[in-house]
């Protein structure tokens, strides 16, 4: 009998090839997991560190759209798994494995191209997650979960109000959990046996004993009318033919002092603006500041930030804001926003509601509410944006919900016309 914890019995499988296409401009140049953060982090690093905190030391992230800010960022600030202990992150990009014709064709075909390497590790479970998700979780409950219950697969899913899963893959359940039928983004999904006003939705998490998929993955490999596919394909045909079950992320989410279960698509630039600013809040819903689960990435090595000048209309300071390390806030207000590192400031100008990415200098007097500023982008001395919403409009990308993001060739046009 193996006596240790499932997560070491496990590895977990980290989907991390699409662009993202929904956060526009903020995609153009990295894939959607390499998405800065938090102030510190990418947003893959949510998925790598639950797998870590849960006891899984096995990973692998397959890659495929402008993969090379995340490889990167993996191999600066995941480097330190040591395979003489039996720890592992791999990468895995798109590279025409099988045949040189074909690229990852879905998120089962990421997989059935890399089944040698999976066997490699030796495992007896796979965690199948998406890289491109806020949330803390522990899998290690999960696979108990799925071990207890002999599913073919077990799918995490969150508890939504019905009409806002219409966005999502939604799950039909039983009085036990178990899954009846996959919905995909339905537009009436059907409510949870207990309450008829909230669905299940899929988190795009499954776990899977590793002899069953790879037998699936071979399978489906060889069907031609396949999109090789998780949601689309293999889902529905273990809900039909296998037993499919449903892990509700209020058992395993891991949250502290009483907070409400966090998730978080940050998948529009609504979003991601909204998920980063409200870490400026009293008591923020997502504890960054959490010692026993924490989110580990790359630290850089930066001093610590800096605040200078104390004048009228010329006073460095932040106020219910995060301020990097690296950040100099010269003679700058800063007021409910997010710095991230080696963000610097210059005198008379404003920052509200501003999430800023690293490496951006702001020009003197400039005026910036609402915002989201692309990393290495330099704000023009005396630019305005986030007070006329047309005239932003001319040269930047203004959000639904008017979020204004700023990239450096948005910048480039408006220097070009002034």
């Amino acid at each position: 009998m193996d006596n240790r914890r499932l997560g070491q019995r496990s590895m977990a499988f980290v989907l991390a090839g699409g662009r993202g296409s929904r956060l526009k401009e903020l995609t153009d140049r990295r894939v959607k997991p390499a998405v800065y953060f938090g102030g510190k982090a990418r947003i893959i690093d949510f998925a790598l560190s639950n797998a870590m905190n849960s006891g899984i030391r096995k990973m692998a992230v397959a890659t495929q759209y402008k993969a090379h800010s995340l490889i990167r960022h993996c191999q600066r600030g995941w480097s330190f798994f040591r395979a003489e202990r039996n720890e592992f992150l791999d990468i895995l990009p798109a590279s025409q494995r099988m045949d040189d014709v074909n690229w990852y064709r879905g998120t089962a075909d990421a997989v059935t191209q890399n089944i040698d390497i999976v066997d490699s590790y030796g495992v007896d479970y796979i965690v199948i997650l998406a890289g491109d998700h806020i949330y803390k979780m522990d899998y290690e409950i999960m696979l108990q979960e799925h071990v207890e219950s002999g599913a073919d697969v077990t799918i995490g899913c969150l508890t939504v109000p019905r009409m806002e899963a219409t966005a999502f893959g939604v799950m039909h359940v039983d009085a036990q959990d178990r899954i009846t039928d996959f919905l995909e983004k339905p537009a009436d999904p059907p409510g949870t046996p207990e309450d008829p006003e909230v669905a299940l939705a899929s988190m795009g998490i499954y776990v899977f004993s590793w002899p069953y998929l790879r037998e699936l993955l071979t399978n489906d490999a060889a069907d031609n009318s396949s999109s090789h596919d998780f949601g689309n394909d293999l889902i529905p045909d273990i809900v039909k033919n296998g037993k499919a079950m449903a892990h509700r992320f209020d058992r395993s989410c891991v949250r502290a002092g009483g907070a409400p279960a966090y998730w978080k698509d940050v998948g529009t630039v609504d979003a991601f603006w909204r998920a980063n600013i409200d870490l400026t809040d009293f008591t923020p819903e997502l504890d960054l500041w959490d010692k026993d689960w924490p989110i580990w990435t790359y630290s850089e090595s930066v001093p610590p930030a800096k605040f200078i000048h104390d004048e009228k209309d010329r006073r460095g300071i932040a106020i219910s804001s995060m301020v990097s390390g690296g950040c100099i806030i010269s003679g700058t207000e800063v007021r409910n926003s997010l710095l991230f590192t080696n963000v610097h400031t210059n005198s008379y100008a404003v920052l509200e509601n501003a999430v800023v990415l690293p490496r951006v200098n702001v020009g003197r007097r400039a005026r910036l509410r609402n915002v989201v500023i692309d990393s290495g982008v330099h704000i023009p001395e005396r630019l305005v944006v986030g007070e006329d919403a047309t005239e932003d409009a001319r040269f930047f990308r203004v959000s639904d919900k008017g979020v204004t993001l700023i990239t450096q060739p948005m910048i480039d046009a408006w220097k070009a016309a002034h």
